[in-house]
């Protein structure tokens, strides 16, 4: 995806809107395996997924906790560093190689202040993570596993094929062998 179109998803931009910001960013190419974002470190930039799949994670002694899955389109971004320029609690570790689109966090705040159409799409940004959030939390409170299992593969049926079993249950809250229980109950 381009980075015009994945702005305009968030949020329609003029094309003068759209190249202030283009004019920021830059393309990068990583390898899978590489963490992007590191936990109790204060992010500088935000990305956008052009090619490839992202996990986010927690670490714990134990186990890491999946709890976000990106793929093409997606912002990777540590709120906390990008609201309140503080150290995220998060990891971001890319599943398969990837293209992205980085644009340092200075360089967006700056635009917010001259422009009050990408003020605008910040904000809707800012919304739209919130929200994503928030139905994750509800989804986790109030759904069983196989529930969440079943809405994962409706919304992202390609998740399947591209993240491991074992990342797709910890983001489920369950252990691998229940995941197998529900995928074998489900066919």
């Amino acid at each position: 995806m381009k980075l015009h179109e994945i702005l305009n998803q968030i949020y329609p931009l003029s094309q003068e809107a759209a190249q202030k910001i283009l004019r920021y960013s830059s393309e990068i190419q990583l390898s899978k395996g590489h963490t992007l974002l590191e936990a109790d470190k204060n992010e500088i930039s935000i990305y956008f997924i052009k090619k490839g799949m992202v996990r986010a994670f927690a670490p714990k002694e134990e186990k890491d906790i999946t709890f976000w899955f990106g793929k093409e389109g997606d912002p990777i971004v540590s709120m906390k560093s990008y609201v309140a320029n503080l150290p995220g609690y998060e990891c971001v570790e890319l599943l398969e190689d990837c293209e992205l689109y980085e644009i340092q966090n200075k360089d967006l705040q700056l635009l917010f202040l001259e422009d009050i159409q990408i003020a605008n799409w910040g904000r809707k940004f800012a919304e739209r993570l919130l929200v994503q959030t928030e139905e994750r939390l509800i989804s986790k409170l109030f759904k069983s596993a196989k529930e969440r299992y079943l809405e994962l593969l409706e919304e992202n049926p390609d998740f399947v094929q591209r993240i491991q079993l074992g990342y797709i249950a910890s983001y489920l809250g369950i252990t691998q062998v229940s995941l197998s229980r529900i995928r074998a109950e489900i066919k």
